[in-house]
């Protein structure tokens, strides 16, 4: 009972989320999967870290298919740097190197972190 309601609520707050807060919300995945994959690699859990670091690659992929690069002047430079870590995730996950996968952290966190600034920014601007 208590997983269907928390599946529901989570059906309910993405369903109702902004493009911003869906934004961050994807990011603050990505970060979540990369720690996870990380600490698996880690932790010598090789199915558990290619799951995880499967996951974080569809998410770039996603957010790579979705950027309008044309959209503003930042825009081919994020796209590069969406191909540049969808191509480390992948090599942390076939090479199983926890230093790639740190990496792949340290960026990811900061763009998590960059893009929830940006969000709140934009809410502030509106409201």
């Amino acid at each position: 009972m208590y997983s269907n309601a928390k599946s529901a609520y989570v059906d309910n707050s993405i369903a109702t989320a902004s493009p911003e807060r869906l934004l961050v919300m994807l990011c603050d995945r990505l970060v979540l999967d990369v720690q996870r994959g990380l600490d698996a690699l880690r932790g010598n859990n090789l199915p558990e870290a290619h799951h995880q670091l499967i996951h974080a690659q569809e998410i770039v992929i996603h957010l790579r298919s979705t950027l309008k690069v044309e959209a503003w002047d930042g825009g081919p430079g994020l796209a590069s740097l969406y191909d540049w870590l969808h191509n480390e995730l992948v090599r942390a996950n076939v090479s199983k190197d926890p230093a790639v996968a740190e990496g792949c952290l340290t960026i990811v966190t900061n763009l998590a972190d960059t893009w929830r600034t940006a969000a709140l920014q934009a809410a502030q601007a509106a409201g």
